[in-house]
């Protein structure tokens, strides 16, 4: 290890910069970020991610993220140490971690979100005291400490080293705990060990991540802090002769926009809401040409299509063969990751919902990429309960077609299993209350028959249904 990779620092799991085990790694901490890695809301205290003694010190202060991809089967683990400042200044951070993973790269999911939200929580990590420069996973260059599971009040700042599989993506939280609060920004070394490095270290970590040196595609919500994406971290370094900066808006292979170009150009800013796909073509001193592009997506809370197009009533009273099976959709305009709850039931991910209860009902609809929640939406099912109960404890002591009043012209006819006329309901009636000349009639199933209009493509249509349903006393 001869050479050291240039000092590097992103506060943003987000912008999280690919690295390899190739050379150690010049990093720095100075600040915590444009946006809450972990959500207040949710990550008080997960595992060893603990508020510190400091008020100012927490789990995201001066923080730094890398993301690296195993590139054998083998065992992983890394050391952190702290550096001065400047050269003969005592050393004033004091490091702590958290990584995360394994994560898949080609399912698309949003890992730091599912970080943020505690969906993921820490495979390793450590904020214990440290009265070394070093933390990390593995062993303690400087006393020799061997790692363990953390244990709060243990003083050892090492966790086990950690077995990997070739092509699993990890997140590295790099956390300075104890900063020496005037504004300078404060390095360390990253230095991966463990049998894989030791075998090979130019493998044991898939060093074409850093080709991608723009990082994973991004999942944003409308809103949030602007996302810097930097041509800094190119496997080109210093040697930059030329940097354009383009977008393909709907990611369709259709370059829309040159946003910049020049040799200056290291940084582009986007704002919430420019989805897009963002290309970066860098030329070197050399001659060469390098580039990659990243997708990135906000998404803002759901969102229904309007009228009938977003809540589509597919089977009910007045439209299904089966008039006992009711079924609702939902569609939302847009191309989120969605999951639908009616009635504050659980949350499923498919818009359809089955045997959905007749009358009036709520569904909330959650984008699970965190960007928000619907307020309870209200819709519409006409249909009737399959049995009443006239007893008088005011719960189901009526019997009546929910949403009638939706339909035009609807009138209700009661029978008995004879056939006998009991009740004739009209739309504004309360309902039948199981009686017949003031006798309470005895359990047992009745019938009814629905007539009404219905207003196909301007035509009016005479409709008719014919169920029927229990009385219960």
């Amino acid at each position: 290890m001869g050479f050291h990779l240039n000092a590097q620092n992103s506060p943003d799991c987000r912008t999280a910069i690919p690295i390899c085990a190739d050379a150690p790694i010049d990093g720095v901490v100075d600040g915590g970020g444009d946006i809450d890695d972990f959500d207040p809301d949710v990550i008080r205290q997960t595992g060893c991610l603990e508020k510190g003694s400091v008020i100012s010190a927490n789990i995201e202060n001066n923080t730094a993220w890398y993301v690296f991809r195993a590139g054998t089967d083998g065992q992983i683990g890394f050391d952190i140490e702290a550096l001065p400042v400047t050269p003969g200044s005592p050393v004033t951070a004091e490091y702590d971690f958290a990584l995360f993973g394994p994560f898949d790269q080609t399912t698309g999911a949003n890992f730091c979100g599912n970080i943020s939200n505690g969906t993921e929580q820490p495979i390793r990590c450590n904020y214990e005291v440290n009265d070394t420069n070093f933390t990390g996973m593995g062993v303690n260059p400087e006393n020799g400490q061997v790692g363990a599971p953390n244990v709060t009040g243990s003083q050892n700042t090492y966790d086990e080293f950690l077995d990997v599989i070739a092509g699993e993506v990890y997140f590295l939280l790099i956390n300075n705990f104890n900063t020496n609060f005037n504004g300078d920004a404060e390095p360390f070394i990253l230095t991966f060990t463990g049998n894989s490095v030791d075998a090979d270290q130019n493998t044991a970590l898939d060093c074409t991540l850093r080709d991608e040196f723009l990082g994973f595609d991004i999942i944003a919500c409308e809103g949030d802090p602007d996302i810097v994406l930097s041509a800094q971290n190119s496997p080109a370094g210093p040697n930059i002769a030329n940097i354009t900066w383009e977008v393909d808006t709907d990611d369709d292979g259709t370059i829309d926009t040159v946003l910049a170009t020049g040799a200056g150009e290291i940084e582009l800013t986007v704002t919430s809401p420019n989805s897009g796909r963002y290309f970066v073509t860098i030329e070197t001193t050399f001659g060469e040409t390098i580039t990659d592009d990243i997708l990135i997506t906000f998404y803002g809370i759901p969102v229904l299509l309007p009228g009938e197009d977003g809540i589509i009533v597919r089977e009910d009273l007045t439209n299904a063969d089966d008039p006992d099976s009711y079924v609702v959709e939902f569609v939302v305009d847009g191309t989120g990751d969605y999951e639908y709850a009616i009635n504050g039931g659980e949350f499923q991910d498919e818009p359809i919902f089955l045997d959905v209860p007749p009358g009036l009902n709520t569904v909330i609809i959650n984008d699970k990429n965190g960007c928000g929640t619907t307020e309870p939406i209200e819709f519409l099912v006409v249909g009737y309960p399959k049995f009443f109960t006239p007893n008088g404890d005011a719960f189901n002591n009526f019997w009546e077609v929910k949403g009638i009043e939706e339909l035009i012209n609807p009138t209700i006819f009661i029978f008995d299993r004879y056939g006998k006329l009991l009740k004739q309901l009209g739309q504004t009636d309360t309902g039948w209350d199981g009686t017949f000349n003031g006798r309470q009639l005895p359990s047992s199933d009745y019938w009814f028959r629905l007539d009404y209009e219905r207003d196909e493509q301007t035509v009016i249509v005479a409709k008719t249904v014919r169920n029927h349903f229990s009385l219960v006393r």
